[in-house]
């Protein structure tokens, strides 16, 4: 997708406040079992097609009004990823000035998460009891 000058520069203002992480440090991470939140931040659309395996939705729509109510602690730690890296970018910059200190967005998304070959989980039933827009309120990330 071709981006407007105008939305590289705002993204590229809040990239120089945020920590990014590559794709393989993520999987790394969630491999090693370590207590995060990963979470998709796109559409629900997006995320019913397709979401990175064991990812949660909050949508970027949404999630400074409901991330406290998901994770009201705001130094646990949080991994962002959205379609290509733009807008987990701007997610994370919005949660850092709400005071979480421990978030990171994913460079590349979920397009770069599928490039690697990492696992996906597919399709949800928009009209089933769990809409991607909802979250579980037990979700913990494990100890």
């Amino acid at each position: 997708m071709q981006h407007n000058p105008g939305f590289l520069k705002f993204v590229d203002a809040a990239r120089a406040r945020v920590k990014e992480c590559t794709v393989a440090e993520a999987k790394a991470r969630l491999d090693r079992g370590e207590a995060l939140y990963f979470l998709d931040v796109r559409e629900d659309i997006e995320f019913a097609k397709a979401h990175a395996e064991g990812a949660r939705h909050l949508g970027k729509g949404i999630i400074e009004r409901d991330v406290e109510t998901l994770i009201p602690h705001k130094q646990e730690a949080i991994v962002l990823y959205c379609g290509g890296g733009y807008r987990s970018i701007l997610a994370a910059d919005a949660l850092q000035q709400m005071g979480y200190t421990n978030v990171v967005s994913m460079d590349g998304g979920i397009k770069a998460w599928r490039d690697a070959g990492y696992p996906m989980e597919r399709g949800r039933d928009l009209s089933e009891a769990e809409a991607p827009s909802t979250f579980d309120h037990e979700f913990r990330p494990s100890s």
